[in-house]
């Protein structure tokens, strides 16, 4: 009657992908989820969706949150504004409005230059400078060298200390991987957000006040039932379960009878590097990125390119010679301290959180599944486990769940609902969440072990 216009959201629930039923309900959490969301509360001003879809795993969201924090709110060697302002950089490399959102508001609200929004040309030319290392970290993180990062350092009046050079490194693997994250898990944006809502007509003539207070909201009903969901008979997605759980067996028992030489598992490492060329994903068309976005970045059109692509020899990457446990830790631990702790310990629990289950059985041992998991996408980044027989990863990660790890990891942007429910189909959401944990987890790894091992040898 007053003709103001009433935002309404346009999903139910955090996840376009996850039925809101299924998600933690806020007020039905228990006592560890109600203190994880108290913290997150406090610390981000808002109960996001992000933490709404993370909290199927409390051990790992504290982690992540108290990683988090320290990275943009405790001391460190950036001010508070660039903090933000990166984290719009690496975000926007993915298209990712939903995070670019809340970091604009972010940093507004700790004093930054609203002019800086225009575009990144309006930013300091240290933070432009920056713009080569967050393309190249997002896409392709084997191309960075040392002298990459000695132009960063030796840029004159312009230059990066180390100390600010790894913040500004850790902020930017935090955000592609957070990127890869919420479209993985199909995050919804915030009622608050662009993309979150809707206006309703200014009149409520064909309403019910009570159909309004009631949460019926019209044109969404539309959209109640999974478009493009792929119909499976649940006798058949059992049949895939227990064939992963066979597969698990007598990989084991194959261990445990013999051993591959060096040069065998060699090649099978080149032969799946090779293969995971050839995986990509079916809705594989170019989506240009919305100027609204786009304008925190320079060369929109760079994008992911496979690690071995035709015509192009780039050594691999030998964990033996450079490894996060033996020389990234350290090198982040010395320059920013406490961070690599943190880090660290965030990569622990994604890659050994473990419930025993698998789909409908109980009692399972998973690490050999999270282990090929986390070694493809090294895998898909050039990088080689010595010790690693690579061959396991065709017998367990078939080609959808392969499509859908490329795809978060590579090109998160081009993520759907269809490749979400194709994958693991009869497996529980919160498995499917834990998959994109360990997703982010080594998709960050990765990029930190190429821009670390090129700050070391800039150092030597």
């Amino acid at each position: 009657e007053l003709g103001i216009r009433i935002p309404r959201p346009l999903g139910h629930g955090p996840s376009r992908f996850i039925p809101e039923k299924e998600t933690i309900q806020v007020g039905k959490e228990d006592a560890t989820m109600h203190t994880l969301f108290a913290e997150s509360f406090a610390t981000l001003g808002r109960l996001d969706n992000v933490t709404l879809v993370m909290v199927f795993h409390p051990q790992y969201l504290e982690s992540f949150l108290k990683t988090q924090h320290y990275l943009l709110q405790m001391d460190g060697p950036l001010p508070l504004h660039y903090r933000h302002y990166i984290g719009i950089m690496a975000a926007a490399r993915h298209q990712c409005s939903y995070l670019v959102n809340l970091h604009v508001n972010d940093f507004l609200h700790v004093g930054g230059d609203p002019k800086w929004l225009n575009g990144l040309e309006n930013a300091p030319q240290k933070l432009q400078n920056l713009g080569e290392l967050n393309k190249m970290l997002a896409h392709r993180p084997w191309l960075i060298t040392k002298e990459h990062i000695e132009q960063l350092l030796k840029t004159e009046e312009n230059s990066w200390s180390l100390a600010e050079l790894i913040h500004a490194v850790v902020l930017l693997t935090h955000y592609h991987s957070l990127a890869s994250f919420t479209f993985g898990c199909g995050i919804s944006p915030e009622i608050d957000c662009e993309g979150g809502h809707t206006f309703r007509p200014p009149s409520v003539s064909n309403y019910c006040i009570c159909d309004i207070t009631n949460g019926y909201h019209g044109v969404d009903e539309i959209h109640a039932s999974p478009a493009g969901s792929v119909p499976v008979s649940s006798r058949e997605s059992v049949c895939e379960v227990e064939a992963l759980m066979e597969k698990m067996k007598q990989l084991q028992e194959c261990r445990d009878e013999e051993e591959a030489s060096q040069e065998e598992m060699a090649t099978r490492f080149e032969r799946e590097k090779r293969e995971s060329m050839f995986v990509c994903s079916s809705e594989d068309e170019e989506s240009a990125p919305t100027r609204d976005v786009s304008r925190h970045f320079e060369d929109t059109s760079y994008g992911y390119k496979d690690f071995s692509r035709h015509g192009m020899h780039v050594p691999t990457f030998r964990v033996q010679d450079y490894s996060w446990e033996d020389h990234g830790y350290s090198l982040v631990n010395r320059l920013y301290p406490d961070v690599g702790q943190l880090l660290d310990e965030k990569f622990h629990i994604a890659y050994n959180l473990t419930y025993n289950t698998m789909a409908m059985h109980k009692d399972v041992d998973t690490s050999m599944l999270r282990r090929a998991i986390w070694n493809y996408i090294h895998c898909m980044f050039g990088i080689r486990y010595d010790d690693y027989d690579y061959g396991e990863i065709n017998q367990l990660l078939d080609r959808s769940f392969k499509v859908y790890i490329k795809t978060v990891v590579c090109t998160p942007e081009k993520t759907t609902k269809r490749m979400y429910d194709s994958f693991w189909r009869q497996f529980e959401h919160s498995e499917k969440v834990h998959v994109n944990l360990l997703l982010v987890e080594a998709r960050m790894q990765a990029e930190l072990l190429y821009a670390l091992r090129a700050i070391t040898r800039y150092m030597t």
